[in-house]
């Protein structure tokens, strides 16, 4: 989701100031302290007079939202599906590299994509450690002119961290753009082709 809203926060009787964030699958507050609460451990979301109030174990928290504060919680309540968050629309030509999980590639089949070996509007590359990330070289002239290369790697940093995929995208001169939650052990980090460059993409 990628939402954030300068705010004022009270929990357990202290009042702070910062910044918070609605990801897709926690709310994230920065100030002087700093608070993650994910949608797995909210026990009630409600939203009233402008203010956001998360129930958990060892909340409340409440977020001054302001108007934001329904929108919020309705997302947080109804929060996209994981096709959804990785862009994954019906008609797409879709290319599948590495070992997915037989949910992902169930989720896949229903939803009416073209699963090619061709050129694709999505490329999904799985790797669980560096020596992987070599194959977005070859996959990146592979995609359409406006599509997009997610990289699904461990969340485990021993074996593979955010910055390894970063500088393997941009040697194979994409651009990263977003990250999403692929599952609870597998982080997603999608890569487009530099608009400069798309003119001159095949």
């Amino acid at each position: 989701m990628g939402q954030e809203i300068e705010c004022r926060i009270r929990y357990q009787e202290q009042a702070l100031a910062g910044k918070a964030y609605l990801e897709t699958d926690h709310v994230l507050f920065r100030g002087t302290q700093r608070f993650k609460v994910l949608f797995k451990d909210m026990k009630r979301v409600q939203a009233e007079g402008g203010i956001l109030r998360l129930e958990f174990e060892g909340g409340p928290l409440d977020l001054e939202l302001g108007a934001a504060a329904e929108k919020w919680a309705q997302k947080i309540l109804n929060p996209p599906s994981r096709l959804q968050k990785l862009g994954v629309k019906s008609g797409m030509a879709v290319r599948v590299v590495g070992a997915f999980e037989a949910d992902f590639l169930a989720d896949l089949e229903n939803s009416r994509v073209e699963m090619t070996t061709g050129r694709a509007d999505l490329i999904f590359l799985a790797v669980e450690g560096k020596s992987r990330l070599s194959q977005m070289n070859r996959l990146a002239p592979m995609l359409k002119p406006d599509g997009a290369l997610w990289v699904i790697y461990p969340k485990d940093a021993e074996k593979i961290c955010e910055s390894d995929v970063i500088h393997a995208g941009r040697a194979a001169d994409l651009k990263d753009v977003k990250v999403a939650s692929f599952s609870l052990t597998h982080t997603g980090l999608k890569f487009v082709i530099p608009l400069s460059q798309r003119r001159a993409t095949p």
